[in-house]
């Protein structure tokens, strides 16, 4: 059993406070997101031999996130990916994730971002999920992302010099602003993630506002067929990138819907997935995070 896995019966109790600490959430929860039941028949599976992988807790500045982490069992000075969940939260999925990025010699790590709002892995009205994840300011995640990263490197086991990002849907455009955020970032790949919108207070920038302080070349990976990102705005992403003089690829998948890497949900597209995972490793080793 991995650790941070065996006492799922912490995840129902809720968020508490830690006195002059601050936030401290509870524990990851076990399995996948309720909003996304039942699971597909064809989620793949990858098991944890080899790795080390489970829960562990990372220092922010008001107190403490639960992230889940894998890498490989031996060895030391792995290249870092973060691994920033959808919107529903770091639940099998995004684990999963976290284990295949592991397998291929990665430190991986998927830090809770919405953890002080709410246990979106728990919640199953998707309205619910977006009004939570949608209260999460910009400049918290910038921080916990930060902070992530300076916990990886405590470990001893993460190469954070080789530090690479990747992140779905929601954390798709996460990866975009972080890309602008950070300049020791060395790789970047968003997956369907937004790059407009309307401006609000806890995210009064959108992708196509930072191009110019992009700090790390990024891939965008997108779909053809997805209604909620549609082809003028990839198309002002890829323009503006091209303007500004950033490094950066943006592919789009024509027979592909949102969520085409989400092998437990109907959107799966098997052909993209598997050309996108190639393409982003490929694309952290060709820009120093592998």
């Amino acid at each position: 059993m991995e650790a941070g896995e065996g006492s799922h019966f912490a995840s129902l109790y809720p968020e508490r406070k830690l006195g002059r600490r601050g936030f401290m959430a509870t524990s990851l929860g076990a399995g996948f997101a309720l909003a996304v039941q039942p699971v597909s028949s064809q989620t793949i599976k990858t098991d944890a031999f080899g790795l080390e992988a489970g829960e562990v807790k990372i220092p922010v500045k008001d107190g403490e996130i639960p992230a889940y982490r894998a890498l490989p069992f031996r060895g030391t000075s792995f290249p870092t990916v973060l691994v920033v969940e959808e919107v529903f939260g770091v639940h099998e999925h995004i684990k999963d994730i976290c284990r295949r990025l592991a397998k291929a010699g990665y430190f991986a790590i998927a830090p809770e971002l919405y953890a002080r709002l709410g246990n979106v892995v728990k919640m199953t009205s998707i309205d619910e999920i977006l009004r939570t994840v949608d209260r999460a300011p910009d400049s918290q995640m910038m921080s916990d992302l930060d902070a992530t990263v300076a916990y990886a490197k405590t470990t001893a086991k993460a190469n954070t010099a080789k530090l690479a990002i990747t992140g779905f849907c929601r954390g798709g455009r996460t990866v975009w602003m972080y890309a602008a955020h950070n300049p020791n970032l060395k790789a970047a790949v968003a997956w369907y993630g937004t790059v407009s919108g309307q401006p609000t207070e806890a995210m009064p920038k959108n992708p196509l506002d930072v191009v110019a302080q992009l700090k790390a070349p990024v891939l965008g990976l997108y779909a053809g067929k997805d209604q909620g990102i549609p082809p003028d705005q990839v198309e002002k992403m890829r323009a503006a990138m091209k303007a500004a003089g950033k490094k950066g690829e943006i592919v789009v998948y024509p027979d592909a819907d949102h969520g085409f890497n989400a092998d437990y949900r109907p959107s799966y597209n098997k052909a993209a997935a598997e050309d996108g995972w190639k393409r982003m490793l490929a694309w952290f080793k060709q820009n120093g995070a592998g």
